[in-house]
């Protein structure tokens, strides 16, 4: 059977994009290999009638309203390879399992690499985090910090800021910030500190102090880190797709990317923190693409 879409994700935007899709009555299947860049995430924030869910029940309702569509198949399996045969996608999963489809989705996201701090990862989703829209109001007025390693600390610095009276920024032995970004900051009460941290201090996930090279320790009660992000996506293909500064997929306002029949949403085409909202939303633009897309190609095929 030729599907009108294969979905490549499951998240917010690849579910959202299944859901328009299946209310279109496209022929859909949804790849999700349970393996989500807020895996760490306890709650989620910023998406109204759900503020403060947690991501897992978020996915399980979202699957759930899928299985109301005919149309839409939810394969829990990752994808190996997606390749382009005339004029088609061919979608290869891990198990060998072969689906052909008209259009494609990219909702693979993307996943953090964090910088190398020693007991990083047990603070990191909770009482570290990488959105401060997303994070700060559950640690608003604590003393907090900022990590980054290059230039996005300035712009997290300021961004943060809105949340705390009491902020350090912390750049990990990096000199990222000149001298004329370190007087603005303190300007407005913001210190910047540049020795490398060897370790942060806590218990259950908690951020109590943060370690420096020279032993001292300082009083911090959460904070954000200004991540990598690389694309979570690991399968191979020939899709030809470009990047932007960023390193997200590049897209014109409906999700389109530079390969016909080729559309990318959420995570993965913005390339940094986000919201479920936004995710969702990019998901049911590039859904309504596909089917403006096909039904173009219907009457169009009329026509000859």
């Amino acid at each position: 059977m030729m599907l009108d879409c294969a979905v490549i994700g499951g998240g917010p935007a690849g579910l959202n994009a299944a859901l328009v899709l299946g209310r279109s009555r496209r022929r859909t299947v949804l790849f999700d290999d349970n393996k989500p860049r807020n895996a760490v995430t306890q709650e989620s924030h910023g998406f109204i009638t759900r503020d403060g869910i947690d991501p897992q029940e978020f996915k399980r309702i979202g699957q759930d309203e899928l299985s109301n569509y005919s149309d839409v198949r939810i394969e829990k399996q990752r994808v190996h390879r997606i390749k382009k045969e005339d004029g088609q996608y061919s979608v290869e999963t891990e198990s060998g399992e072969v689906f052909y489809a008209k259009k494609v989705i990219l909702a693979t996201g993307f996943k953090e690499s964090l910088p190398d701090i020693p007991r990083v990862h047990e603070f990191y989703g909770k009482s570290l985090f990488g959105c401060p829209f997303c994070d700060g109001w559950e640690i608003r007025d604590r003393p907090l910090a900022v990590i980054a390693e290059d230039q996005k600390a300035v712009h997290m610095a300021k961004l943060v800021s809105n949340w705390t009276d009491d902020l350090i920024v912390f750049t990990n032995g990096h000199h990222v910030i000149s001298d004329e970004e370190k007087d603005l900051l303190s300007s407005v009460g913001i210190t910047v500190n540049e020795k490398k941290i060897v370790s942060l201090i806590g218990q259950g996930g908690q951020l109590e102090k943060i370690q420096l090279e020279d032993q001292t320790e300082v009083l911090r009660k959460g904070g954000f880190i200004a991540s990598e992000w690389i694309q979570a996506a690991t399968f191979e293909s020939d899709l030809g797709y470009q990047l932007n500064e960023q390193g997200g997929i590049e897209t014109d306002s409906m999700q389109r990317t530079k390969t016909p029949g080729v559309f990318a949403c959420g995570d993965t085409r913005i390339a940094g923190a986000s919201q479920l909202i936004m995710a969702a939303s990019e998901g049911s633009m590039a859904a309504i693409a596909v089917n403006a897309e096909l039904l173009e190609e219907k009457f169009n095929g009329m026509k000859m």
